[in-house]
Parts: C-alpha cells; structure tokens; sequence
C-alpha cells in the first residue's frame, strides 16, 4: 500500500475522502480552529455502504471472516468501505457488525445491513412494493440493536450519555433502498418523489432519537446519484438517449430523486441543528464527488477509474441477459474485462459479490474520444496494476 501522504491518501474511495474533511470539521472546537480529536468509539447505521457483515448472519446464521485486506469477506466489495477508513483513521478496530453476539462492542458497532430502508417494511407492504428483503432491517430495527448493544456497554443513564458524547456516529447512506424498492414496483417519478418527505422525516426522528441518548458527534451522508449507479443502468435501461446525461451517462430521473432527497435532508438536518445546538450534525454530501468523477474519472487516478467499472451486469439494448444474482458467489478468483483503450484487469474476491450467469462484459457509453454514446453504462479504461489485480477499495459501490 502506497506511503500515507502520497498514493494513500488518493486510493481512498471519493465519500471516505469526503467524510475526513467532514470529520476534521466536527472536531473544530472553540475558535473554530480545527483541533485533533479522538473518539472513543463508532457506531455505524445504514445499507450496503456500510454492512461489514449482517446481512451474511442475518441471513446465512453464519459468522462472518475477518481477515486482513484485500479479501473481506462479507462485505459488498473487494476493498475497504468507507466505514474502515474512518476507524482506521481514528485507531478504532474495524467495526464488528452487530449481529455477531457476544463481541466486545466497548469501541463500536455496526448496524448497517445491505437491502436497509429509512421506512419499515410495513409502509412498503400497505403499498403494494414487494421487491423488499424478506427480514426487516430498517433504520427502526437498527435503532433497537443500537438499544441492545447499549446494555453491554454501559447501564447507568449518565454514564451511557457520557459514553456516546465521546463517540461518533455515521447515520446512513439511508433512502437508496427505499427509492429503489419503489421503482422496481413501477411507481412513476412522481409517485417516487411523493416518498422523499416521510424518509426524510423517518432519517431525523432517529437522529433525534441518538441525540436523547448523548450522541453529540454526527454525520448524516446524503444519496448518490442512483442513476449512475450500474445495477440502476442495468435493470431500468432506455432507448430515448434524451433519459441519459449526455455528460455522465446517468439516468437523469433517477439522479432527481436523489438530488431532491439531498435537498430536503439538508433543509431537515439545518432545522435539526438549530433545534439541537449541543450537538454537531454534519450533512456529507456523497452525491456531488461522485458526479463529478463520474464526468472526468481520468482525472482523478486509476483508483477512481476503477470505481466506475461494471461487471455482471449487461444492457438490454444488447438483447445479453443480466445473469444477476444477489445470492450467489464468485466462483472465481479472478475475470478479465474489455475496455475501450486497453484490457483492463479486475479481480472479483470471494463475497457478496453478484456473479454473471454468461460472459462478463464491460461497455462504453461515452467514448473518451468523441463523446458519442454506445450503450447503457460509460466504462473507463485502466491499466493493469501489479499481479492483475486494483488497488484495494476499487470495487463498484453498490
């Protein structure tokens, strides 16, 4: 791994180098001059983003391994999430999910499950989506493990507060899942954005329910832009090209969900604030780094070229099956996917890592040379690193 300072420091996947800076903001004090501070625990809710293995107990009954990187087993990439970054920056161990009973969680825990909802299982039910995970694992059901790890921390009332004002607390990506469920219920853009005031109402009423139990340190990430993401352009493909962002090659309505859940939570959260001055509430803005890398990913490294690549997954206008199964493994250690300008080398680790049913391929939908669209998904080229295998932390976000 490259020194810290140099190569380091640009291997971070974008929202991890967001959060540092959101981090070093939280532990401004006083004159506002930024002044190192340490917490003494983390404590992690949300989805996908963040699951460092619930959702493989949850559903297999199986623990987790925990093995040193690259391969980590039970998370939804071949590298670091954002949520170890931030212990390892802190000189916290890597957060233990919180399905694993009987870990000692005195420095932490994470709540976060792959497939989790801002709003219970219930609202979807009464709506007729039923595109939703088999067990509930909502921000509500999060919230209570949060009540049950509690217990093994600390019992006395003072001592508890006292205990989560030194911690910080990551409280989402939330809303993704909920959007999502909805479009694959074929509600209309209309319908989806009718959604975006009671996630976000769900999303402060659990803050506020951290704040009552001393949490003073927390960050609230906002959605990404959901129509850049590769399963979005997999299964919701179009052929009106006036759908896409000739710029990115994203689905523009689906981003206009998620622009307009980010604007209401900041709105929500700045309210919160004011209502709630003892503590710090800090918005991270996921969705606008990875715009912009997604506009010009050769300018920021291979690390981030890589981020954008898509495998399992294909484009419907190319008459390919997806071959796409949440459940399933990689068998293999390792594929190779064409690019446009090169090979470019990516190694799918053991884990929740969907595998194709057919050939894996890799599309263009900008050409780096005439901005001309070709598909359904804009894929840019890398060179092979060392072995043939990325730079830990290059894996697709979702």
């Amino acid at each position: 791994m490259a020194a810290p300072g140099k190569r380091g420091l640009s291997a971070l996947l974008p929202p991890a180098c967001l959060l540092m800076v959101v981090l070093w903001c939280l532990a401004a004090v006083g004159s506002g001059e930024p002044l190192p501070q340490y917490y003494n625990a983390i404590f992690s809710f949300g989805d996908s983003f963040s699951d460092t293995g619930n959702f493989v107990i949850i559903n297999s009954g199986k623990l987790p391994n925990m093995p040193k990187f690259p391969p980590p087993y039970a998370r939804c990439s071949n590298g670091r999430l954002v949520i170890d970054f931030l212990a390892e920056a802190f000189g916290i161990p890597l957060l233990p999910p919180s399905a694993n009973k009987g870990t000692n969680f005195s420095q932490g825990a994470n709540f976060a499950v792959m497939g989790a909802t801002a709003l219970d299982l219930k609202y979807f039910k009464d709506n007729n989506v039923w595109s939703i995970p088999p067990f509930n694992t909502s921000m509500n059901v999060q919230l209570q493990w949060f009540e049950e790890v509690k217990q093994t921390i600390c019992s006395d009332p003072a001592e508890c507060r006292a205990f989560f004002s030194k911690a910080l607390f990551v409280f989402g990506e939330f809303g993704g899942n909920d959007y999502s469920f909805a479009w694959k219920a074929d509600w209309s853009l209309e319908k989806v954005k009718t959604m975006v005031p009671a996630v976000v109402s769900s999303l402060i009423r659990g803050i506020e329910r951290l704040l009552d139990e001393g949490a003073r340190h927390v960050v609230v990430p906002g959605n990404l832009p959901a129509g850049c993401i590769p399963i979005t352009l997999t299964m919701y493909p179009s052929e009106d090209r006036s759908e896409y962002d000739p710029r990115t090659g994203c689905l523009k309505k689906y981003n206009s969900v998620a622009l307009y859940h980010n604007a209401m939570l900041r709105i929500a959260l700045d309210r919160l604030q004011r209502r709630r001055p003892e503590a710090r509430v800090v918005y991270a803005d996921y969705y606008t780094p990875y715009i912009q890398f997604a506009r010009t990913p050769h300018l920021y490294g291979q690390s981030v070229a890589a981020f954008f690549l898509f495998f399992c997954s294909f484009h419907r206008r190319e008459g390919m099956d997806h071959g796409w199964d949440f459940f399933v493994l990689c068998s293999e250690q390792s594929r190779a996917l064409g690019g446009f300008n090169g090979g470019v080398g990516f190694r799918a680790v053991p884990g929740l890592v969907p595998r194709c049913s057919r050939v894996v391929r890799c599309m263009q939908l900008r050409r780096a040379d005439t901005g001309r669209h070709s598909g359904g998904l804009q894929c840019p080229s890398r060179r092979v690193v060392s072995g043939g295998q990325p730079n830990e932390g290059n894996c697709p976000p979702r």
